[in-house]
C-alpha cells in the first residue's frame, strides 16, 4: 500500500472563529474530509500539545492543518527558532485575517504557508497538496524572507537549512512512492553559490565542508554512527552553493594527504587509506543523485516544477 500522508490538526477548544463552525464541527468536519487512505489524521487542542507533538514526531509529520489562534505566533516562532520547518494551511474566519494590524508578522510560520477559510474546508485535500508543493520550492536564505517576527537567537535562519533540505527530500521521496514522481525540482539561489560569494565567505565555506568531509572519513566505518544523515548534509550544502566535484575530490586528497603524514610517524602501514575511496563514491553517488533529481521530467506535475502564486 503507498505511504499515506500524516496530517497533524490543531483545533483549539476555544477557537476565535466565531459565528463560523464550533471546535467539534471543525473536528468532525476534518475527520470526515481527511478520512481515507491518503492521510494519518492527528489532532490536538492546546498550544503545548501542539508545540510538543511537533517537536516528537517533526520529522513524520507531513503537513500542519492549524486553525488560526492567538497562541499560534508564539508557539511558530518556537518551531522556527528550533529550526522546525513544516508545510502548514491555517483555518481562518476571512482571509488574510492575520493581517489586520500593522504589525502583523507577513506570515506567521514561513512564505510557503497557505490559508483557507472555514466554508472553504471542502477542498481541503488541494489545499494541503498546494502547501506541499510549495513547501518542496523553499530554498535556504531566499525563504523566511517575508517573515518579519523578531526572533532571539543571533541567526535562526543558519539552522533552519538542515532540517528544511532534509524534510524536502523525505516528503519528495514519500511522493514518489505515493504518486509516483520520479523527480523534484529544487530551487537554488545563485546568491548562495561558492562564485559569487565574497573571499571571506568562500575561504569559511570550504573550512565549513572540510570539516563536514573529515568528520564522514573518521567515522565512515564505524556502525553507530548515523553516515546517511552526515552525507546528506554535505550533499545539500555542496549542492545548494554549487561546489564543484573538482573540489570535492581536492578536499579528499588533501586529507588522504595528512592522515597519511600521519600513519607514517605512527609507522602504520598506509593501505588502509584505500579504502576511504568508499567514502568518497558514496557522497560522490548522493551528490550525482541530488543533480539527477534536480533535472524536471515532462511527467512531473506542472505546480511542483513552477512556484504557485
Amino acid at each position: 500500500m503507498p505511504p499515506r500522508l500524516t496530517i497533524y490538526a490543531f483545533v483549539p477548544t476555544d477557537s476565535p472563529l466565531t459565528g463560523v463552525s464550533s471546535p467539534p464541527g471543525l473536528v468532525n468536519s476534518l475527520t470526515a474530509l481527511l478520512a481515507n487512505e491518503r492521510y494519518n489524521l492527528t489532532l490536538g487542542s492546546s498550544s503545548s500539545e501542539l508545540l510538543a507533538n511537533i517537536e516528537a514526531q517533526k520529522e513524520k509529520i507531513d503537513c500542519l492543518l492549524v486553525v488560526f489562534h492567538p497562541s499560534l505566533q508564539p508557539t511558530f516562532n518556537q518551531l522556527y527558532e528550533g529550526g522546525i520547518l513544516l508545510p502548514v494551511v491555517i483555518i481562518v474566519a476571512d482571509k488574510n485575517i492575520t493581517a489586520e494590524t500593522n504589525d502583523s508578522p507577513t506570515c506567521l510560520y514561513h512564505s510557503a504557508e497557505l490559508q483557507i477559510t472555514v466554508k472553504e474546508l471542502d477542498s481541503i485535500t488541494s489545499v494541503i497538496d498546494q502547501a506541499i508543493a510549495r513547501f518542496l520550492h523553499l530554498a535556504p536564505n531566499c525563504s523566511f524572507s517575508e517573515r518579519t517576527t523578531i526572533v532571539n537567537q543571533p541567526n535562526p535562519v543558519a539552522n533552519n537549512h538542515s532540517f528544511l533540505l532534509l524534510q524536502q527530500r523525505r516528503l519528495a521521496e514519500k511522493l514518489k512512492e505515493r504518486l509516483g514522481y520520479l523527480g523534484v525540482y529544487y530551487k537554488r539561489n545563485p546568491q548562495l553559490f561558492y562564485r559569487n560569494l565574497a573571499p571571506e565567505e568562500k575561504k569559511e565555506l570550504l573550512r565549513e565542508v572540510r570539516a563536514d568531509y573529515r568528520e564522514i572519513i573518521l567515522n565512515y566505518f564505524l556502525q553507530d554512527y548515523p553516515i546517511n544523515q552526515a552525507i546528506d548534509e554535505l550533499v545539500n550544502n555542496v549542492f545548494f552553493t554549487d561546489l564543484s566535484v573538482s573540489q570535492i575530490l581536492e578536499i579528499h586528497i588533501e586529507l588522504m594527504d595528512e592522515f597519511s603524514q600521519q600513519l607514517k610517524l605512527e609507522g602504520r602501514s598506509e593501505e588502509i587509506l584505500l579504502d576511504y575511496r568508499l567514502a568518497l563514491i558514496d557522497i560522490l553517488a548522493h551528490l550525482g543523485e541530488m543533480y539527477r533529481r534536480s533535472i524536471p521530467r515532462e511527467d512531473i506535475p506542472y505546480d511542483l516544477l513552477l512556484g504557485i502564486d
